[in-house]
C-alpha cells in the first residue's frame, strides 16, 4: 500500500474525473473556484492546462486526468478548479487541479478506508492512499495521494511555469 490509512476519522472532498469519484484530504484543499480564464503556457507539459490569477497570485492548473493517463478533461459548466496546497522541501506551493465536477465533503472512519487493490483501478495504485466506503456502502471512492501523483520534479516544473507567467498574469490583474 502506498499511503497510510488514517488512525482517526478524516474529512475528504470528493470530485469527479473521467466519470470516477476521487477524494482528497480536506486539509489540503484551500478552495474551489469556477473554471474561468486559464492562460496556456507555451512549452508546458501536456498535463499543465495553464495558469490563472488568484487574487494577484499566479497558480498553475494541472489536468489531473491527463496526469493519470486518461484523456484530457472536457470543459463543461460543472468544471472547476480545486485549489490545493502542497509542501515541497519545506516550501508551500499552491496548485489548481482541474476537476469535471465537485462531489461532496465526506467523513470517513478508519474502518471505512481500505487499501487499494493491486489491480483493477483506473489509476496506478501508488497514486492512491486507499479506497473509502462512505457510510459503509457498496460504492468506493478512490482516495488520491496528490503528493505522489505529482512528483517533486513535476511540482518544480509547475512552480517554474508560475514564475515564468507572473509577468503576463500580473498585467491581467
Amino acid at each position: 500500500m502506498s499511503g497510510q490509512i488514517p488512525a482517526a476519522s478524516m474529512q475528504y472532498l470528493s470530485f469527479i474525473l473521467a466519470g470516477e469519484e476521487y477524494a482528497l484530504g480536506i486539509l489540503q484543499v484551500k478552495e474551489i473556484i469556477e473554471y474561468d480564464t486559464v492562460t496556456r503556457i507555451p512549452g508546458a507539459p501536456v498535463w499543465v492546462r495553464g495558469v490563472f490569477n488568484l487574487r494577484g497570485s499566479v497558480v498553475p492548473v494541472v489536468d489531473v486526468a491527463v496526469k493519470l493517463g486518461m484523456p484530457p478533461a472536457t470543459l463543461t459548466r460543472w468544471s472547476c478548479i480545486v485549489v490545493v496546497e502542497l509542501k515541497l522541501n519545506g516550501e508551500r506551493l499552491v496548485l489548481g487541479l482541474l476537476a469535471d465536477a465537485i462531489g461532496q465533503v465526506m467523513e470517513l472512519d478508519p474502518g471505512e478506508v481500505v487499501p487499494p487493490p493491486s489491480f483493477g483501478t483506473p489509476v496506478h495504485v501508488d497514486y492512491l492512499m486507499g479506497m473509502g466506503r462512505p457510510g459503509g456502502g457498496k460504492k468506493f471512492v478512490l482516495l488520491m495521494d496528490i503528493d505522489k501523483v505529482l512528483s517533486s520534479q513535476e511540482v518544480l516544473v509547475a512552480s517554474t511555469l508560475r514564475t515564468q507567467a507572473e509577468g503576463p498574469a500580473q498585467k491581467d490583474a
